[in-house]
């Protein structure tokens, strides 16, 4: 076996071989996870049984896990072992991202309900997050995704009609309303605050959970050439989503 090694080596660079077995564990490991064979809570093979299985090196079992790990996708426990992470898709915060993208890219079927589409008055708080007049006219959707079948957002957007005059001409059953703003609006600035909360009774019933249990809200406002476009609140279950970020020292993000 170590002649073989030996023979093969030259024909390609000396860290693809490595490259390649450590992706191949992490294959694995993904299509037990993905087709059912291995549940959240279940325990994964440890190291040693994963070494003998595959043929390879610790360090190259070690890299596959420890990636799987900042995916989300197992949960290693010192001394313990790795297991199977809970299902909670993540959501970017360093970039707007498209709902509908993240959810058909892990496999999972994706949906929008369409709630309401109309024009409304900017009370105090909207006025001032979209430098507008209180009062002034501006344009509100509300939308619910579904991955599944199972709502994991509420979208409740507005949006400054000096921006986006025809915003509410637009057929929302064909595209959401923040992937035609991205596709339409450019934007050069935006702000992201998370804060834990409860749902109210209507959120509750519309988000299909129990009030008593707490949600993520984002609240993101993006502006184009130093002029607000929209504001808007998206409600996640905490139990069924989480909203965060991997990035350098810098302060640029990892994306990929």
């Amino acid at each position: 076996m170590p002649a073989a090694t030996a023979r093969r080596a030259p024909a390609a660079p000396p860290d693809a071989p490595a490259l390649a077995l450590y992706q191949q564990v992490k294959e694995h490991i993904a299509r037990k996870i993905q087709d059912g064979s291995w549940k959240a809570g279940d325990r994964l093979p440890s190291e040693n049984e994963l070494v003998l299985q595959f043929g390879i090196s610790r360090m190259t079992v070690n890299r596959a896990l420890r990636e799987l790990a900042e995916q989300g996708r197992i949960v290693r426990v010192a001394g313990v072992g790795s297991f199977v992470a809970e299902v909670k898709p993540q959501s970017t915060l360093l970039q707007i991202a498209h709902l509908a993208s993240e959810i058909r890219q892990r496999g999972h079927d994706y949906d929008c309900r369409v709630l309401g589409v109309e024009r409304v008055a900017a009370p105090m708080d909207l006025a001032a997050a979209l430098d507008m007049r209180l009062g002034e006219s501006v344009f509100h959707t509300l939308c619910v995704h579904l991955e599944n079948g199972v709502p994991v957002q509420l979208e409740d957007r507005f949006v400054s009609p000096r921006m986006v005059p025809g915003f509410l001409q637009q057929d929302f059953t064909r595209v959401q309303p923040s992937e035609f703003l991205v596709r339409n609006v450019p934007f050069d600035q935006a702000e992201h605050v998370v804060d834990a909360v409860l749902p109210t009774l209507e959120q509750a019933r519309l988000l299909e959970m129990d009030a008593a249990q707490p949600c993520l809200l984002l609240t993101r406002r993006t502006w184009s050439r130093g002029v607000p476009v929209t504001m808007v609140r998206c409600l996640h279950p905490a139990s069924r989503y989480r909203l965060g970020s991997r990035f350098r020292a810098d302060g640029n993000p990892v994306y990929g």
